[in-house]
């Protein structure tokens, strides 16, 4: 059961990726979706090849605790700050990257895989600030434009962009405790 799931999770990714990044590979990679979601693939086919090692399953549950924080930003900040619900969470790539793929990987480490120890709670949120710091950098000295609202930081103030960061590393800390304690 456990190979067919992981099998499905790797159709589910690719074909999310791919129809989100073949022309612009490098630019899609600045957003923790898309980062999100390729983890959860090559967690996912490193599991199906290699087995349950313990970088492994350190690894998908990084990708795991990822993609729930990709799904919940989605339904509680983008959808109501770019209200298009239908194409963030019901077209094509928003359905696979925003909705199937974290519902069908948190699914599968929960109820079939191997899980990690309490060594691994502190990766997601540490991996999440070095993303937000890097994107909130690039977006200061203007090499960017987001991805996300709250990286903006010419457009709000340095206490909203700080109140951010905190919120969501509040979020993904719960996150990665939850699907710790709860899987």
């Amino acid at each position: 059961m456990n190979r067919l799931i992981l099998i499905l999770i790797i159709v589910i990714e690719l074909t999310g990726l791919y129809q989100n990044t073949p022309k612009r590979l490098w630019h899609s990679m600045m957003f923790y979706t898309q980062l999100s979601n390729a983890a959860a693939l090559l967690s996912a086919l490193l599991l199906l090849l290699f087995g349950p090692l313990t970088w492994i399953v350190s690894f998908r549950y990084l990708a795991v605790c990822m993609l729930v924080m990709t799904c919940l930003v989605t339904v509680f900040v983008l959808v109501p700050t770019i209200r298009k619900p239908r194409f963030l969470l019901w077209g094509r790539v928003g359905f696979f990257l925003h909705v199937l793929g974290p519902l069908i990987n948190l699914i599968s480490y929960a109820f079939f895989e191997t899980h990690v120890t309490s060594v691994s709670l502190f990766i997601p949120p540490v991996l999440t600030l070095i993303y937000g710091i890097i994107m909130i950098t690039l977006n200061y000295q203007k090499k960017v434009d987001g991805p996300y609202p709250f990286f903006r930081v010419y457009k709000q103030s340095t206490a909203a962009t700080v109140m951010w960061i905190l919120v969501l590393l509040c979020v993904i800390s719960l996150i990665s405790y939850s699907v710790f304690a709860f899987c």
